[in-house]
């Protein structure tokens, strides 16, 4: 709820606009006491659309490599945002991908290397997990993770807009349920000829330590069951000292890679890992 000229003037940080800013905002807490005591309660979500970016590349890897359409499931899902990955558009370099009419665009958002833009897989499923999961579909899901977005930073609220508008035309599906009782749901049903990727982007240092070694217990289970027709990844974008690390582990086989490297919000993305066009199965179309 807008408080004032001068409440949105502090927004541009100068000294003089937040000072006049000042009386406005405590105003405005002190009459709304009662609302703002339980809006502290809810969880931190920021859902950040740009994590695709550095996830992107792993998902375009194991429909490359598998030649399979994708099974997504997501841990932390939120809202799903980043579980519609394949209705934005991506460029590196030269080379581009997704949809060329997509409101989210994310320009030179990877910065050093290209992901396996030369194939363009089939979803089959898209679900997610989150202890909050909040529907797209209702007005107060823009405005919580709105909340959650620092004020200057108006590129990400128009993307939280737009990504929110594809969510509600892009079905996917996220509970609410126990991290562990979930993902061990989920893979305990084997989906033929397709791959199942599990992923999740600055999740794990929000689940506590025996869930965390569960999930990766599962995941690793999981793998073993994991055959050329139902193959299994575990797609993971998660701290990393300074940054975050993009890793991807694939089953059958189990060979854990560093793809790339990102900030914690996605670009700029460091793609790493060796490809070429001629590496696994091509199974659609790249932009260039």
């Amino acid at each position: 709820q807008s408080t004032g000229t001068g409440a949105l003037l502090s927004f541009s940080g100068r000294r003089t606009a937040a000072e006049e800013a000042w009386p406005l905002f405590h105003a405005a807490v002190e009459q709304n006491a009662a609302m703002l005591r339980q809006l502290v309660l809810h969880p931190v979500q920021t859902n950040e659309v740009a994590r695709s970016c550095g996830l992107v590349g792993g998902f375009l890897l194991v429909a490359r490599e598998t030649g399979l359409p994708l099974r997504l499931l997501e841990l932390g899902a939120s809202a799903g945002l980043n579980l519609r990955w394949d209705h934005y558009w991506y460029q590196a370099g030269r080379s581009a991908w997704g949809d060329p009419q997509a409101p989210i665009r994310f320009e030179n958002a990877i910065s050093e290397g290209e992901p396996p833009f030369d194939c363009a897989p089939e979803i089959v499923e898209r679900a997610g997990w989150d202890p909050n999961p909040l529907d797209p579909n209702l007005p107060e899901t823009e405005l919580t993770l709105a909340s959650f977005v620092w004020p200057d930073q108006v590129a990400r609220f128009h993307r939280l807009r737009d990504a929110l508008a594809i969510a509600r035309r892009v079905p996917a599906r996220v509970d609410a349920a126990g991290a562990v009782d979930w993902l061990e749901a989920q893979l305990s049903m084997i989906v033929p000829a397709a791959a199942t990727v599990v992923f999740h982007s600055i999740v794990m240092d929000y689940l506590p330590v025996e869930e965390r070694n569960r999930v990766r217990e599962l995941l690793h289970e999981a793998g073993q069951r994991a055959g050329a027709a139902s193959p299994v990844a575990w797609l993971r974008m998660e701290r990393g000292g300074e940054q975050t690390e993009v890793r991807l582990t694939l089953w059958p086989g189990g060979e854990e890679r560093l793809l790339a490297t990102a900030a914690f919000h996605g670009p700029p993305v460091r793609w790493l890992a060796v490809t070429s066009a001629t590496d696994g199965a091509r199974s659609g179309r790249g932009i260039p």
